[in-house]
C-alpha cells in the first residue's frame, strides 16, 4: 500500500466498476461541484484508500466526501460507516457526509459546506 495518502492499489478494479456506475446523487456532486477544480482542488472519484473505496477525495487537503443513499440507514451500514470514518481520521482525513437528497435538492448549501470545509483545511494545513 503507497503510503501517500494510504492509497490501495488491490482495490483498483472495484474502483473503476463503482466510477462507471454513480449513483445520481454522486454524478450531480461531481458534474455541478467537484469535477475540473470547479472549487479550486483536484477530487479524484472512488479513490481506494485503507481498505475503502471513498466516494470523493481531495488528496491535497486530505478530504473525504461521503455519498450516502438509502443503504446508509441500515443499522449494520451505520456501523460499518462509524469504523470506516473512524479509520480514515486515524490516517487524518477529514470525512464529511451528504445523504443523497441533499445532494439532489439542496446543491447550493452542499457546495458552501464544501467550500467552508475546504477553506478550513486550506488554513490549517
Amino acid at each position: 500500500m503507497e503510503r501517500n495518502n494510504q492509497y490501495n492499489k488491490n482495490l483498483k478494479p472495484f474502483a473503476n466498476e463503482n466510477r462507471n456506475a454513480m449513483t445520481k446523487a454522486e454524478a450531480c456532486l461531481w458534474k455541478f461541484v467537484l469535477r475540473g477544480k470547479k472549487l479550486g482542488f483536484t477530487f479524484n472519484r472512488q479513490r481506494p484508500v485503507l481498505n475503502y473505496i471513498a466516494d470523493f477525495m481531495c488528496k491535497e487537503l486530505k478530504l473525504i466526501i461521503e455519498v450516502d443513499g438509502y443503504t446508509h440507514l441500515l443499522e449494520d451500514v451505520i456501523k460499518n460507516d462509524l469504523v470506516r470514518q473512524t479509520n480514515l481520521e486515524e490516517v487524518v482525513f477529514k470525512v464529511i457526509r451528504f445523504k443523497d437528497e441533499e445532494l439532489l435538492k439542496e446543491i447550493d448549501r452542499v457546495r458552501m459546506v464544501i467550500l467552508e470545509t475546504l477553506e478550513q483545511l486550506k488554513a490549517n494545513s
